[in-house]
């Protein structure tokens, strides 16, 4: 999976190349290139914004700046995607569907945003991480690597991602680890027979009864008997 990421600060990327992201870089399972919009100005000073037409505050970043750094990558068969919070939300089935995608090129906004003729050109979808608003999409573009690179093969162990939160519509059952007994509270005793079809059960059961409590709207679509 290759990740082109259109950034005016790609030093705020340091964080994809630690842990699991670092070692699935090293092993060439993933791979992040970091293309800094700046460096596809015609101006001595760098500028990449400008006001935006019709008044308003802030600095709008220019289409041909966006548009030039575009040009500079191999995009045949590429998916561009704008983090903007203008876009859909991003979920599970969405990580899950870009992740057969071979390679994303992710478009990070600034200032007021970008631009509308160079988004109309280049851009296939908009995607939010939330109905909030941040100061650019560098760090909506790391959640939507961090997320979608772990359904990449090889990324995590085999099956990792299969009983997590939200992979069936559930939140994930809790866990538990050494010692058996912390602060006068015990593992549950189910954990500790290794008999795994009713593990497998108890496990059911819970993440039922966290999702009822946590988020129950998530129980929305699943059948009644929840």
């Amino acid at each position: 999976m290759k990740f082109d990421v259109l950034t005016l600060f790609p030093e705020m990327f340091e964080p994809v190349k630690q842990s699991i992201l670092g070692r699935a870089i090293e092993k060439k399972l993933i791979e992040v290139n970091l293309i800094n919009i700046r460096d596809f100005s015609k101006d001595k000073h760098k500028k990449v914004d400008d006001t935006p037409y019709g008044g308003g505050a802030g600095m709008i970043m220019k289409p041909d700046v966006v548009y030039d750094a575009y040009k500079s990558i191999e995009h045949e068969n590429a998916k561009v995607i704008y983090l903007s919070p203008q876009g859909h939300t991003l979920n599970q089935k969405i990580v899950e569907r870009l992740s057969k995608e071979n390679h994303l090129i992710l478009l990070c906004g600034h200032y007021e945003g970008i631009d509308q003729r160079v988004l109309d050109k280049i851009v296939d979808e908009e995607i939010s991480i939330g109905d909030y608003v941040l100061t650019g999409g560098e760090i909506p573009a790391m959640v939507l690597i961090d997320s979608v690179s772990r359904y990449v093969e090889g990324v995590l162990k085999q099956n990792s991602t299969q009983e997590e939160s939200f992979s069936n519509g559930l939140l994930e059952y809790p866990q538990y680890t050494r010692p058996e007994v912390f602060e006068g509270e015990s593992v549950p005793d189910i954990l500790l027979t290794g008999h795994h079809q009713n593990i497998e059960k108890w496990r059911d059961e819970k993440s039922i009864e966290m999702t009822k409590k946590k988020r129950p709207d998530l129980l929305k679509n699943k059948q009644s008997k929840y």
